[in-house]
Parts: C-alpha cells; sequence; structure tokens
C-alpha cells in the first residue's frame, strides 16, 4: 500500500520558542518555613504554584470531550482542568468545601475559555457523594468521556506507630475507596474512546519512610491502572496513571511533609527543584487525547528525574 503524502504548501510556520533551563524554570529551595491546615490552598502558599494559568496554549485536542477532574481546585487536578477546557473541552471538578478559594478561581478560567465549568464540592470518602458526584457531573455536562481521580491525602509520619486507625482509615477512604466508587458509578456513561486516568506517585515504586500510609495506596492506584486497563480495554476504554515526583502543591503545607523536608522540597532531584503542577498539564491532555489510542495500562513519570522505576 502507498502512503499519500501531505501537502506542505498550506502549512504556516510556528512561531519560535525559546529554549528554557528546567533547572532554572521555577523556584529552587530553601523555601519559606510554611503550615496550613488540611486541606491547604494553594493561594496562601509562598511561592504560589503555576498551573498553567498564564502559560498553557490549547489547540482544540479535547474539543467537544466532557471531563470530571476531583481535587480539581489545586496541584495537577488543577492543572489538567485549566487544559482540558483550554482544548476544547467542558469540565466538572470536585474539591473539599474548604478548598473553595482555590476552586472558584478554577471555574472562572474554565469559563473563560468559554467552557462548561461545574462546581461539585464534597467529601468523597462517602460512597453515597461519589454516586451523586457522579450522576451530576454526567447531567450538567451533558454526558461523561473522561475521568480524573487526582484528588489525594497525604500525611507525613516518621513512624507507623504515629498513624491512628482513624487517619489510616481517611487516606485509604480518599485514596483508595474513592476511585472505586467513582469509577464504578461512572462506567455505565462511559463510551469506547472514554479514558480514566488516576495520579500516581513515585512513592509507588520508592516510598519514603514517613509516608507509610499515602504510598501504599499509590501502589495501588499505580496496580489498579494496569488491571482495569485489561479489562475495559476490550470495550474501547483505555485506563493510564501519571506519576509525579515532588510537585509544590498544599500537600504539602498541609502536613504531607515536615518543617525541615519542607524548606529543601525537590532539591533531590536531579534538577535541583520541585516540578510545578502546570508541568504535568500536557501529560494529562496527551493520556485523554484521541491521538494516544494505543496508551492504556501505562504510567507516565514525572519526577525531574528522580525517583523513577
Amino acid at each position: 500500500m502507498q502512503l499519500q503524502k501531505t501537502s506542505q504548501t498550506n502549512l504556516k510556520p510556528m512561531d519560535t520558542l525559546p529554549l528554557q533551563d528546567p533547572t532554572t524554570k521555577y523556584p529552587k529551595p530553601p523555601f519559606e518555613g510554611q503550615s496550613q491546615p488540611w486541606p491547604g490552598l494553594a493561594s496562601k502558599m509562598i511561592p504560589r504554584p503555576d498551573h498553567g494559568e498564564t502559560s498553557y496554549k490549547g489547540s482544540g485536542r479535547l474539543a467537544g470531550r466532557k471531563a470530571l477532574i476531583t481535587g480539581g481546585d489545586s496541584g495537577m487536578g488543577r492543572a489538567a482542568a485549566i487544559a482540558y477546557a483550554r482544548e476544547g473541552a467542558d469540565v466538572a471538578i470536585n474539591y473539599l468545601p474548604a478548598e473553595e478559594p482555590d476552586a472558584r478561581e478554577v471555574i472562572a478560567l474554565i469559563k473563560a475559555e468559554g467552557r462548561k465549568a461545574i462546581a461539585i464540592p464534597g467529601d468523597l470518602r462517602e460512597e453515597a457523594f461519589c454516586q451523586q458526584l457522579v450522576e451530576k457531573a454526567v447531567k450538567e455536562l451533558g454526558g461523561l468521556d473522561i475521568v480524573v481521580n487526582n484528588a489525594g491525602r497525604q500525611q507525613a509520619h516518621a513512624s507507623i506507630l504515629d498513624i491512628s486507625t482513624e487517619q489510616f482509615d481517611w487516606t485509604m477512604k480518599t485514596n483508595i475507596y474513592a476511585p472505586f466508587w467513582i469509577i464504578k458509578a461512572a462506567l455505565p456513561h462511559l463510551k469506547p474512546g472514554s479514558v480514566i486516568i488516576g495520579t500516581t506517585s513515585e512513592q509507588a515504586y520508592d516510598p519514603t519512610p514517613d509516608l507509610y500510609d499515602y504510598a501504599q495506596t499509590k501502589a495501588a492506584t499505580m496496580n489498579y491502572v494496569k488491571s482495569l486497563a485489561k479489562q475495559l480495554g476490550p470495550k474501547g476504554i483505555r485506563v493510564n496513571g501519571v506519576a509525579p515526583g515532588p510537585v509544590w502543591t498544599p500537600l504539602q503545607v498541609s502536613g504531607g511533609a515536615s518543617q525541615e523536608k519542607l524548606k529543601q522540597f525537590g532539591g533531590q532531584t536531579p534538577l535541583g527543584r520541585p516540578g510545578q503542577p502546570a508541568e504535568l498539564g500536557s501529560i494529562y491532555v496527551q493520556l485523554a487525547a484521541a491521538d494516544a489510542s494505543f496508551a492504556t495500562g501505562q504510567v507516565y513519570g514525572s519526577a525531574g528525574g528522580a525517583g523513577q522505576p
């Protein structure tokens, strides 16, 4: 079979983008000591994280798509929400009521792109709410074809003896039970071509001693991505994961890292700094886009060169 050549005569030259040194692109440690009550707000962090608010440029890769993102108020969820809207998708975000100030900013950014923006606050530890979350997203968006299970709880503890059963249960319910309930509720609405994306972590395969419970949940997330991809592949539904390394998000300042560790956060990476959520937004786009149709059961890492399997 002879392949047809694409005509180049109508192509316009792209603007030249300057090279950027990744080691100096964003702030490096030491960072200012800071602490917030759980779950923390990106808007109160110093320095404030970059989610792509001014940098992400869309090109219509997700035009007409309908996405639900948990933890969409900050961190990677916020970066994905901004990127999805600028790629043409309508977006529903879930977050805890305490995160309302950050969520309002995201909703405004989505609407600024002329897309539907649906805010659905609530606690993912409740099965009934997870079911209602999906139902409302489907109703308000007019369907659903992208599900991003991104919300997570992370609390650092020097010893397993410091973790109460209640705290352990909180982490497990947020990070493991919630995606289980959400996927079950979403599946009847997902048609061939739909995607499910889970946020795992470098902690899944290179855990630190102070994140005993959180690391377990990220290993489980990586595992369900691979298992579910095999189960749903024949139905035309792709399942993939994103595995960040140290990224500057409210998780870190609301108990996810000790003050000593926070001041040097990300300094151990070969790039000498933590990542910013904006640096992962395009990964969530790629995994959701139709031109990634052969990618399923994959876990895409972004860890600044540290903790790779």
